[in-house]
């Protein structure tokens, strides 16, 4: 039995989250013992405890781009020493094999490795062009001795942190994995709730951007195709499905005035970030994911193909990993709108289009993106570590 301190930088049900939660929830418990330190209460918490899985709530260490102030710098100090003090309590109840750190913005397992000699693992979910010093910093703390296992998500994330052989001599590819979920609604809900959103009939388009309401996610992009290219489309709706950051709530202020701005109340609806994507998945008929800038994954695609929905994705990142174009979706040059209109209206006008290239996105994410795949592919580094 090998026993696993799992530190992770939010306790939400997003892309890393998630991602942790399902490799948590299937990884052979005869053979691993998991522990989790998350930095608040909250939806992820309660996933792990329903997993019979300890989590612990105290200071992991984030780093973020305010804390460069006099008070969030003394807060950082305080924080690191309760960090501390929970792991030892923990450690002496566990004795720990190796910390695992879930994204690059929690500090406290590669601070704590270098202070005890626990070996560490480091799963970067992340790409961070800037600012330039966020990416230097981060770039010498993953060549750090004490970093046991680097794991990225993609080769998009692996290319871009893998700078020097320190880095690169202990650095694997483990793509992220999903539960196929087999979950319908009938006729009469699929109706309910697209009237519920819409008010709209069943002849209509829904086009659905699920993820952050953030900088990269391509909201406005997207708003601002439909309003200059596709606004003689009457028959197309846009659905937003998430959330801003907490502190960022300002994104979400911009598209709604932009939505009262261009009179879109009717056509763009906004809702909050649910983990019963059923509903959603079935009133969809394309998903988009324009993202402005490099996604180092983008578990939404795998979700969408898994839902049998074409995508229509920006081309770069982890996102090329993903989607084969002219196959199982399209892929647009970033910030282009030309492009993306094209290739929404193409989908638009060829229903038989959308369902090819749905059927063939559901076999490629069941073949290299299945749970089963991930949560091996980490059972085989966990047992080597």
């Amino acid at each position: 039995m090998k026993n696993i301190l799992f530190i992770h930088q939010s306790a939400e049900l997003y892309g890393s989250d998630r991602t942790l939660l399902l490799l948590l929830k299937h990884l052979d418990k005869t053979k691993f013992k998991s522990v989790v330190i998350l930095p608040f209460d909250g939806p992820l918490k309660v996933e792990l405890e329903r997993e019979n899985i300890k989590v612990v709530v105290a200071p992991v260490l984030k780093l973020y781009r305010k804390m460069f102030s006099p008070k969030n710098i003394f807060q950082f100090f305080k924080d690191i020493k309760k960090g501390f003090n929970t792991i030892d309590n923990l450690n002496k109840e566990y004795k720990f094999d190796f910390i695992y750190s879930n994204t690059l913005a929690v500090l406290l397992g590669v601070f704590y490795a270098k202070k005890s000699g626990i070996k560490h693992l480091w799963h970067i979910h992340e790409i961070i062009e800037s600012p330039k010093i966020f990416m230097k910093l981060f770039c010498q703390m993953l060549s750090l001795k004490y970093n046991s296992k680097i794991v990225y998500n993609s080769n998009a994330t692996k290319n871009f942190w893998n700078v020097n052989k320190r880095i690169s001599s202990k650095s694997e590819v483990v793509w992220n994995g999903l539960e196929v979920n087999q979950k319908s609604i009938s006729n009469e809900e699929y109706e309910y709730f697209k009237k519920e959103i819409f008010n709209s009939n069943s002849s209509e388009i829904i086009i659905t951007l699920i993820g952050r309401i953030s900088r990269l996610k391509g909201h406005k992009w997207l708003l601002s195709t439909y309003v200059n290219k596709l606004f003689e489309f009457q028959n197309i709706k846009i659905l937003f499905v998430g959330s801003p950051v907490e502190g960022q709530e300002y994104y979400l202020t911009e598209i709604e005035q932009f939505i009262i701005d261009n009179k879109l109340e009717n056509k763009v609806k906004i809702i909050p970030f649910t983990k019963e994507l059923v509903k959603v998945w079935a009133v969809t008929d394309v998903v988009v994911m324009p993202s402005t800038e490099k996604e180092s994954f983008g578990l939404v695609a795998v979700e969408a193909m898994l839902a049998k929905k074409p995508v229509v994705a920006s081309n770069h990142g982890g996102l090329t990993e993903i989607i084969i174009n002219n196959e199982t979706g399209f892929l647009v040059e970033p910030n282009n709108e030309n492009q993306l209109a094209e290739t929404i209206i193409t989908l638009i006008e060829n229903p038989k289009l959308r369902q090819e290239f749905g059927e063939k996105g559901y076999k490629r994410a069941i073949e290299n993106f299945s749970i089963s795949n991930y949560v091996s592919s980490f059972e085989k580094i966990f047992i080597n570590i």
